[in-house]
């Protein structure tokens, strides 16, 4: 569900800087998309000397990467902060990590999010939200109201996707070539860090799972247990992988099989483009450019954390 530390720590400072942005215009498709990235507890004694919560860097140059901007949710606000940056951010991502999936603040506060894009989305808003690994095992619990998570480990290992029959139709690989997805289905371009998962008999027998999401495709884990790697909202514009498309292009540690080839480079551009672009459809907005400004990450500098993690860089708040 993340990744372990390694070894010892090194030292570098946040610093912020406010610094004013440009007026959004009035077109049609909204071509200045701001995705927020909720922050999650530290769960290493280590990293928390930085801070309390945080986001690794590659979860934001991922995004920025597909042409969007990052607002860092942070999670000790109140539900009427939360309700307002709701309704100034184009879609909501909820990163990897090693949290409780019901008791953290980090759950706590996605799932005010989700009901707010469940209400948004029936009303004609249109909000779009995204998981990784444990970012996606939430998004199940939020809509089963239950944990269904099992042992499913599949650490530091990377996979083809087993495709679903419902792949064919999905809005998440409409834009991918067909040689593309040929070899997402042949080659070992996701990478996985998990312990725990939801098995395909788990997701199938819940008929609140299987009325929301298509399963787009499963893996088998280490142990044998089949388990759903891929989901896609039926109605809504709701995302979840188990796996990691953020590390083909932005993490290095030898340690760990992070996929560099072509393809999952490819891969990993093309699904940051489309839920960016998801975010396109949004027209929520701030009330004018110093407020947008302010809650930028720009604010922020990263940390260098390679030498007790497997991120390169991390955000602390």
């Amino acid at each position: 569900m993340g990744f372990s530390v390694l070894v010892s720590a090194c030292a570098c400072v946040c610093v912020c800087v406010y610094v004013s942005a440009a007026p959004l215009g009035d077109e049609a498709e909204n071509d200045r998309p701001i995705i927020g990235i909720l922050t999650q507890e530290v769960d290493s004694e280590v990293m928390r000397k930085f801070g309390n919560t945080y986001i690794p860097s590659s979860y934001v140059k991922y995004i920025e990467s597909a042409g969007a901007r990052v607002v860092p949710i942070r999670l000790n606000q109140s539900f009427a902060e939360h309700e307002k940056l709701f309704k100034s951010i184009n879609g909501l991502f909820l990163i990897g990590g090693a949290v409780n999936l019901e008791t953290s603040d980090f759950a706590r506060t996605a799932g005010f999010y989700f009901r707010l894009a469940l209400k948004a989305n029936d009303q004609g808003d249109y909000f779009p939200i995204w998981g990784t690994c444990l970012g996606f095992q939430l998004l199940t619990v939020l809509v089963a109201g239950e944990n269904l998570l099992s042992k499913t480990t599949a650490e530091n290992v990377t996979y083809p996707l087993n495709f679903s029959s419902e792949a064919l139709s999905s809005r998440m690989f409409s834009s991918f070539p067909s040689e593309l997805r040929r070899a997402l289905s042949e080659e070992p371009l996701t990478a996985n860090f998990h312990h725990y998962g939801v098995t395909k008999e788990a997701f199938m027998n819940n008929e609140k799972l299987t009325g929301l999401f298509s399963v787009i495709s499963t893996n088998i884990a280490q142990n044998g247990a089949e388990f759903v790697s891929t989901i896609e909202g039926r109605k809504y514009p709701f995302y979840g992988v188990q796996w990691h498309p953020e590390v083909n292009r932005f993490q290095w540690n030898p340690h760990y099989s992070f996929p560099h080839s072509s393809n999952a480079v490819h891969v990993s551009s093309l699904l940051a483009q489309f839920f960016v672009n998801e975010g396109r459809r949004s027209t929520h907005r701030f009330s004018d450019a110093a407020e947008e400004s302010a809650v930028l990450i720009y604010n922020c500098n990263p940390v260098y954390v390679e030498k007790i993690s497997a991120y390169e860089q991390s955000y602390f708040f």
